[in-house]
């Protein structure tokens, strides 16, 4: 399949904010890892599209409403649009571990779905995340998988060997754009 689109998948908490371990529960809570809406922006330059898939479980656990996960993204489009970036597209998976579905990580139903969405080859594509949970919904969908350190990335690092380590996701940036 010929790419059409260049894509950079990106999770959303622990990579772009700040992780809570009591979910973002509201608009206010979310807070915007340093250097990220300006990482994204610099993609945006290069003609990448930049898509999130983010597992939010609060949904499934009635912690949040569907209409809260909407408020709370649309700041985080607010945010990224000020520093001059854009996010394409997020996706999310609402489900819990027990629901056993298809798209919440790590299986790699939200990625597939992406690449079916945007048409892009997932071998040429980088997914970022910042637990093993995340490299193995890349390796599922047959992207490439980069790991970051911020979010969860410190704790579950020795448990992802086979992927690149980078800092933050602006590191992950200027390593690929340089390259």
């Amino acid at each position: 399949m010929a790419s059409v689109n260049r894509v950079i998948i990106l999770d959303r908490d622990g990579v772009i904010n700040v992780n809570r371990s009591t979910y973002v529960q509201s608009p206010a809570q979310l807070e915007i890892l340093p250097g990220v809406p300006q990482a994204i922006h610099k993609l945006n330059q290069r003609d990448y599209k930049v898509l999130v898939a983010t597992n939010q479980a609060c949904i499934g656990k009635g912690i949040i409403t569907p209409d809260t996960l909407t408020n709370i993204h649309k700041k985080l489009y607010n945010e990224i649009g000020a520093a001059g970036g854009k996010i394409s597209a997020i996706y999310h998976c609402p489900h819990t571990n027990e629901d056993n579905c298809n798209c919440r990580k790590p299986k790699p139903g939200m990625l597939l779905q992406a690449c079916k969405e945007w048409n892009f080859n997932p071998q040429d594509t980088w997914f970022v995340g910042d637990t093993a949970r995340d490299m193995a919904a890349a390796k599922g969908a047959n992207c490439k998988g980069a790991f970051v350190l911020t979010g969860l990335g410190e704790e579950e690092a020795d448990k992802v060997t086979a992927n690149p380590h980078f800092k933050n996701l602006p590191e992950f940036v200027d390593h690929l754009l340089q390259s």
